[in-house]
């Protein structure tokens, strides 16, 4: 049997984190609640969480500075839930290493197919479980572990969230072929894409600080001026 998911939900508003956790369980999902940033970090070194939706202003520790230092040593998806909708908050969030951004308040029912879609991606194409190497080479010194899910970079591990990774593994199948902010978006997130530039946008320049020596002279991941993006045949 499947093992069933388990999701740490990050609030110092407990009516809002028990009304998130009524809807999650109805879809079946185990919950964690905590009320600040230095719980969810507890909870997390003590249970087996797969994804966190995390609130941004808490006391003791806030969620951008929870976010940073889960993405240290975790590439579970992190969903990041606040009250600020304006466009800079949402960039900021996605480049302290969040996969989302969820401004309150919110719809139920988008949360929740946020949640299983993120979870889908990365029970599939995180690092969930350990697998024999199935390197493919790629393109200069990048190679695909297509099992493990995972990038080398001159034989090196990197660590990507599965968002990246599905990026990642997306341009280097495609390699030389441009893509636009819109189709990466609806062929990565499997959703219609809306305004999506800045978030693709932040997912691209974290995988380039990743992959790349010099990151604002990119060998591999390009930027085709007014067009998208592509991924350099070398």
């Amino acid at each position: 049997m499947p093992q069933t998911p388990c999701i740490l939900v990050v609030d110092d508003d407990r009516e809002i984190a028990r009304a998130i956790e009524q809807f999650l369980v109805r879809e079946g999902y185990r919950v964690l609640l905590a009320y600040d940033g230095m719980q969810a970090l507890d909870a997390l070194a003590s249970n087996n969480v797969q994804l966190i939706i995390l609130d941004v202003m808490m006391p003791k520790l806030d969620g951008l500075s929870a976010t940073m230092k889960i993405r240290q040593t975790r590439n579970i998806p992190i969903i990041i839930l606040s009250a600020k909708s304006e466009e800079s908050d949402k960039v900021l969030g996605l480049s302290m290493g969040a996969d989302d951004y969820v401004t309150k308040p919110f719809n139920p029912a988008e949360l929740v197919a946020r949640v299983s879609s993120h979870l889908r991606r990365y029970i599939h194409l995180g690092d969930m479980a350990a697998a024999e190497k199935n390197l493919h080479p790629v393109t200069g010194s990048l190679e695909l572990d297509t099992e493990a899910k995972q990038l080398l970079v001159d034989g090196e591990p990197v660590r990507l969230t599965a968002t990246e990774y599905r990026i990642v593994e997306l341009m280097t199948q495609n390699l030389g072929r441009v893509f636009s902010a819109e189709e990466i978006y609806e062929r990565v997130w499997n959703e219609e894409a809306f305004a999506v530039e800045n978030t693709v946008m932040v997912h691209i320049r974290r995988i380039r600080e990743k992959i790349e020596i010099n990151p604002k002279e990119p060998k591999y991941l390009k930027v085709v001026w007014g067009i998208g993006y592509k991924m350099e045949k070398i």
